[in-house]
């Protein structure tokens, strides 16, 4: 596993060297840094109430685009975890909130910060393993909780999850691989479940998760990187999630990462998308939108910032393409042990 995320590093930043033109613009980090703080502290406000359910995922974007940014330092550790165990239900599984229901989406995200933060050890390891690995279905799939909904998603999000547990031995790898390997599609690329439509998103998920149990060997790297370069706006240079959609700067992230984890990102124009990103600015107030002079929030400021980090931008963190977290963080935890 830890060559494997080494290899997909080098192969991936190897077509990535060349220089960022000064004529693309600069990232505003200093105010990105100021609107993620000022986010948790408006508590009242009207994105704060519509995000409550998902809190721990929106505690992930900021404080991982906080330590991208070499700012994680300026938020209060102790008080962060205080708040993530809190979630932390019963069955071991996390909620998005205090007293809300235990998901696998959350559960990840809650791993993540604690990770960021070097704290997985003020987790009941084997507790939070067994909910997770307790979500796996006899067809390799997993349920998201106990409602039995079943995505990529939560196939990505186990693995993931476990592996940064270190407790991958707990579910039937082969099984959640042929699962993923079922949902792929004739163009390349891979849906929430088998027959669904390709999409960016879900592709991350299933390369990602064929990334960390060392199965990329199963992708037709050719097929699937056309599909997801297709996917970069010859105009704006912005990368959308699916064929006839607007660009999004999440997808900078979602499309991206999966064409570094099959060394394909050559294949698409590194310097418009660059500049995609920094337009989708607030330079005043800070954070970053899905598109140009739209509402700004924490959901794209993160995945702009991370996408930023996959291009090598510099002044920013390296950022594991599988994982998603810090590579300082992904080494120290999986690398290192």
């Amino acid at each position: 596993m830890g060559p494997l995320t080494e290899k997909i590093r080098v192969e991936g930043v190897s077509s990535l060297s060349q220089s960022i033109s000064p004529s693309m613009g600069e990232l505003a980090s200093q105010k990105h840094v100021q609107f993620i703080v000022s986010v948790e502290k408006k508590k009242d406000s009207f994105e704060s109430v519509v995000m409550e359910h998902i809190r721990m995922n929106g505690a992930y974007w900021g404080l991982t685009a906080l330590d991208l940014l070499g700012k994680l330092h300026v938020v209060d550790v102790e008080e962060v975890v205080s708040w993530v165990l809190q979630c932390q239900d019963d069955s071991g599984g996390f909620g998005g909130n205090i007293g809300h229901d235990p998901h696998l989406l959350y559960t990840l995200s809650a791993v993540q910060v604690l990770a960021l933060f070097d704290k997985l050890d003020v987790l009941d390891i084997e507790k939070v393993a067994s909910y997770v690995a307790g979500l796996q279905n006899e067809d390799g799939s997993f349920s998201g909780d106990m409602w039995g909904e079943i995505d990529t998603r939560f196939s990505y999000i186990a693995i993931s999850c476990l592996s940064l547990l270190h407790r991958l031995d707990k579910i039937n790898v082969e099984k959640a691989v042929n699962y993923i390997l079922s949902c792929k599609n004739h163009d390349g690329g891979f849906g929430c479940t088998p027959g669904a439509e390709s999409h960016a998103g879900q592709i991350f998920c299933c390369v990602g998760a064929l990334a960390i149990t060392g199965s990329l060997h199963h992708i037709d790297k050719d097929l699937l990187g056309w599909w997801l370069c297709e996917r970069q706006d010859n105009k704006t240079g912005g990368l959308n999630g699916r064929p006839e959609k607007l660009p999004d700067v999440c997808y900078s992230w979602w499309a991206l990462s999966s064409l570094i984890m099959i060394d394909r990102v050559h294949w698409i124009n590194k310097d418009k998308l660059i500049k995609f990103i920094l337009d989708c600015q607030d330079i005043e107030k800070g954070g970053i939108s899905d598109r140009p002079d739209d509402a700004v929030d924490v959901y794209h400021t993160y995945f702009g910032v991370a996408g930023l980090s996959l291009l090598e931008y510099p002044g920013l963190k390296a950022i594991d393409p599988a994982y998603a977290l810090p590579v300082d963080v992904v080494d120290r935890i999986i690398l290192d042990r």
